[in-house]
């Protein structure tokens, strides 16, 4: 959903994986009319199965960095350095870093320029750990999503499960579920536009 809202916007998307090549996605539904025309539009078909690599990236070219949701975020993103590096990049250059879901596990790591984590002292939310327990996984993800933002010193906001939530913070856009992508997509969008 956010792709169709910027697309629709006139920006240009990339796809980013650690390793590039193809990106296995999930939640796709075909009644769905967005997720209908992503299956349809080749071009971002050829996109997402042909994800680019970090080092392909070059961060003055990009104008916002959205990490996307899905349970091995929690295992790609955290740690990536160079994805790190890129959003910080982007967010000193006066980007827009944004996330949804567990895709939040991206933002942890991020260091500023001085030294900060970019999450430090901001206003965040992620999928939550009631979510969590709620789809019984608790005990299979790394770590506690919501517990290590917090640790990270940023402020934990959430709305009770499976409800739409999205928080903006200064150029930083997170969004508690996937029911909460469209509304990042449209915030994306609207920081962009500013």
């Amino acid at each position: 959903h956010p792709w169709k809202i910027l697309k629709d916007a006139g920006y240009e998307i990339d796809f980013v994986s650690p390793k590039g090549g193809a990106c296995a996605f999930e939640g796709d539904d075909p009644s769905d009319p967005v997720n209908k025309e992503f299956s349809q539009d080749m071009v971002y078909q050829k996109k997402i199965n042909f994800t680019l690599k970090p080092s392909d990236i070059k961060p003055d070219e990009y104008a916002a960095i959205y990490y996307t949701g899905g349970h091995g975020a929690m295992w790609d993103f955290p740690d990536n350095k160079e994805l790190a590096a890129i959003a910080s990049k982007i967010y000193t250059n006066g980007g827009v870093v944004a996330s949804v879901c567990h895709g939040a596990a991206g933002l942890i790591n991020i260091k500023l320029p001085n030294g900060t984590y970019l999450i430090n002292d901001k206003k965040i939310n992620s999928f939550t750990d009631s979510e969590e327990e709620a789809v019984n996984l608790k005990n299979v993800v790394p770590f506690s999503l919501e517990t290590k933002l917090k640790a990270q010193h940023a402020h934990f906001e959430k709305s009770d499960n499976f409800q739409t939530h999205c928080v903006v913070n200064n150029r930083v856009i997170t969004g508690q579920n996937p029911m909460s992508a469209a509304a990042v997509g449209s915030a994306i969008k609207n920081a962009l536009a500013s």
